[in-house]
């Protein structure tokens, strides 16, 4: 039997869940097992709880038929707990490194107490980590061991359960179980601690308390499950009426009470504003229920509130808290004073603007910090001109761009009044970054996020890790994604990635990316068309080489020796070039141009049509190889400083050990790789059919569509998702070839 078990209950945390299950299994103490419970979660967390446990058996999952909450969800994982101690983690905590070695040691210190309270830390989005405001009652000298009694003030810790280790024999002789709804926290702590007879602390945090920016806390959450409350203390108190040996904490348990009904009352974001007057009569009657005799009201005005419940003073005690909001009124409209001056930077023209009805007709496209029409924007304003002819679409542009727009796009150039009116009145604004801080989000409008990329550098948040990589500015960054309605993934690798780095309100769309429909529904006709276009013959090998930006390069400088690349590869084979334009002018590289051996395609305004026209991909850590995959063509990876870049940027997978195909470390190698033909062998292609069921996951040739129908035209029921091996892809150079000699 293991020393610990740990209950874990999951439900909607595919964003955090990885990191919570990594914090335990990296513990230097191994004699534990988790109890992992499934809340019949409706993301990807049951699947990634059921990927854990193929790798280590430790991990035990429950998969729930039904959603039951946090309390029955652990009552679950606490029936299969095997271990001399149960200890509960929230999915997306984690551990300390050494917490559990810590708990054993202390645990064996003490002889082995019912409970051991441990320490904990909040820690927040923007990295702050703020200590447990009553950690102090952890320091207290005294016994190693004691009783409740001993030490009442330990009641004033937060009402948690995760900071404690509970004997099991003791849970199951006590017969604690957690009850359903809010608040479930409160029975079990308070009969937990005045029942046990042996109690031990330890002064070590153990436990990392995240608080989610967006979403997961029940707190701020507006609803009428605040009242389950009352059934809480209920059961409190019917226990202390079962347990007469414990008549003593009636007044205490009290007094946690009221201050708990008062923090509900008082916090905004709970009550709906038509239950305040309800809650507060249940709670005034609760108080004189059970107002122990000999009460004395605390001091001050905490006093003062007490004794309006016990009147039921309902209207004064309304009359208190406004003018409290008062006070809070004034320093808001402060604030807004403030941001309406900053915003009258951004034009009077743009407020008046503001002012006028939203346009449910217009939508606003940009991509790239509107330097083209491209990306998944573009492969969206095409599929909404043919199911929603009726809107009108509109691209933003930047002037030095604009004479790259094609021939029958609508533009508005930014910075211009046609686009400040645009951004005001258009309902759907559509992007794959973000606009800029100076665009206001107005209340009906549709921001969709479309992103233009896999990650497998670090994004967002993620990157403070990694300083070196950023001089960002988080706070203005989540900023300017709580705008967003959607966001789209082209796999549920990205979701996971997104909800967690960019945390915000907005709803993911499971689509597939829709810039990379093409490379499913294209034809022979298109492949020839892309080769045609950039001039190459039939019968020639082009490779398309797209190395992605380095933080800690200045520029592009591309870590081949083009001469030696043409030389040793032979005439037949063309490399196309998609990076930052050369630095300097070698009369070797420029005749390789003029020869058609290198064709630099940086400012060709499809990227689509390069893959389409390329035998195989090189890359490094672009992101194009997630797309090219969809191709099912090689890939080759070229690292030669993966060291490095996964040092300074971070990454989410080693590429080494899960490459798309043939991956070179050396120039010398590549050459090898290349000229033999072993880029493209059967080991490399169940290489690439790994990396495309993982990362190709939604690209069926449906993305747009879904998108449109979803977010345009309001469709629940959407195209199913292509099952994997059903699908199809556009021809390879080869195979187009062929079927044009056979027309």
């Amino acid at each position: 039997m293991p020393k610990l078990s740990l209950v874990v209950p999951v439900y909607k945390v595919q964003g955090y869940l990885p990191e919570c299950l990594d914090s335990v299994l990296g513990q230097d103490c191994t004699d534990f097992e988790i109890i992992a419970v499934d809340d019949c979660s409706p993301d990807g967390s049951g699947a990634i709880l059921d990927e854990y446990a193929k790798r280590d058996t430790r991990i035990h999952v429950i998969h729930l038929t039904e959603n039951v909450g946090l309390g029955r969800a652990r009552n679950a994982g606490l029936e299969k707990a095997t271990g001399d101690y149960v200890l509960f983690l929230d999915s997306d905590d984690t551990l300390s490194d050494g917490a559990l070695s810590a708990i054993c040691n202390r645990l064996e210190a003490t002889d082995n107490p019912e409970i051991l309270i441990f320490d904990y830390v909040r820690t927040y989005w923007d990295g702050r980590v703020r200590p447990n405001l009553r950690a102090d009652l952890l320091k207290e000298e005294g016994p190693d061991v004691f009783s409740l009694a001993e030490r009442p003030q330990l009641l004033d810790l937060l009402q948690i359960v995760w900071n404690k280790a509970y004997r099991r024999d003791f849970v199951t002789r006590t017969g604690l179980t957690f009850p359903p709804g809010y608040y479930e926290d409160a029975p079990w702590t308070f009969c937990s601690l005045i029942s046990a007879e042996r109690i031990a602390l330890l002064d070590r945090v153990c436990v990392r308390y995240r608080q989610r920016r967006e979403g997961g806390n029940i707190l701020k959450t507006v609803s009428r499950k605040h009242f389950d409350v009352f059934d809480q203390y209920q059961r409190v108190f019917d226990y202390l009426d079962a347990h007469e040996e414990l008549a003593e904490w009636r007044g205490p348990l009290f007094r946690k009470m009221v201050d708990h009904y008062l923090t509900v009352l008082e916090r905004p974001g709970r009550l709906p504003q038509d239950a305040r007057a309800e809650f507060f009569h249940r709670a005034s009657r609760d108080y004189r229920a059970r107002l122990p005799k000999g009460f004395t009201r605390p001091a001050g005005g905490r006093g003062r509130k007490y004794g309006m419940l016990e009147r039921d003073a309902y209207t004064t005690m309304v009359s208190a808290l406004t003018a409290v909001k008062v006070r809070q009124r004034v320093k808001s409209r402060a604030r807004t004073a403030i941001n309406r001056s900053k915003r009258g930077a951004m034009g009077a023209f743009y407020q008046s603007q503001l002012r006028l009805p939203l346009d449910d007709n217009l939508v606003l496209f940009s991509a790239y910090w509107s330097r083209s029409v491209s990306c998944n924007p573009a492969a969206i304003d095409a599929e909404l001109a043919r199911l929603a002819p009726h809107m009108r679409r509109v691209w933003a542009v930047r002037a030095e761009n604009a004479g790259q727009v094609p021939k029958g796009v609508r533009v508005v150039r930014v910075g211009s009044r046609e686009y400040w009116a645009a951004v005001a009145r258009a309902k759907y604004l559509v992007n794959n970054v973000n606009f800029a801080d100076s665009v206001v989000k107005r209340e009906g409008q549709v921001h969709l996020q479309t992103h233009h990329g896999t990650p497998l550098k670090t994004m967002g948040l993620d990157q403070q890790k990694f300083p070196a990589s950023t001089d960002m500015d988080f706070a203005k960054l989540l900023e300017r994604c709580d705008r967003w309605d959607y966001s789209i993934s082209a796999n549920h690798f990205s979701t996971v990635i997104w909800e967690r780095v960019y945390p915000c309100s907005y709803t993911t769309l499971e689509t597939g990316y829709p810039r990379n429909d093409v490379l499913v529904n294209a034809g022979s006709e298109e492949v020839r068309a892309a080769r045609a276009a950039l001039g190459l013959a039939d019968g020639t090998k082009a490779f398309l080489y797209m190395p992605t930006h380095r933080e800690y390069q200045p520029g592009f400088t591309p870590p081949l020796d083009l001469g030696r690349f043409a030389r040793e590869l032979g005439p037949d084979v063309t490399l196309l070039v998609r990076g930052h334009y050369f630095y300097g002018n070698s009369p070797h590289v420029n005749e390789l141009r003029r020869t058609g051996r290198i064709v630099d395609v940086s400012g060709h305004p499809r990227v689509e049509e390069l893959y389409l026209a390329a035998d195989a991909l090189i890359t490094d850590y672009s992101s194009a190889m997630f797309d090219y995959a969809v191709l099912d063509r090689p890939i080759i990876s070229y690292v030669p400083d993966w060291d490095v870049y996964s040092a300074v940027r971070g990454t989410y997978f080693d590429l080494l050990q899960e490459p798309p195909g043939a991956v070179a470390t050396r120039q010398t190698e590549l050459l090898q790789l290349l000229a033999s033909g072993a880029y493209d062998s059967p080991e490399t292609t169940e290489r690439r059919d790994t990396f495309r069921r993982r990362f190709c996951e939604f690209d069926d040739g449906h993305a747009a569509e879904r998108v449109v129908r979803r977010v345009f035209l309001g469709e629940t029921s959407l195209p199913p998702i292509v099952p994997f091996d059903e699908r199809h892809h556009a021809p390879t150079p080869a195979q187009a070839l062929e079927l044009v000699e056979r027309a």
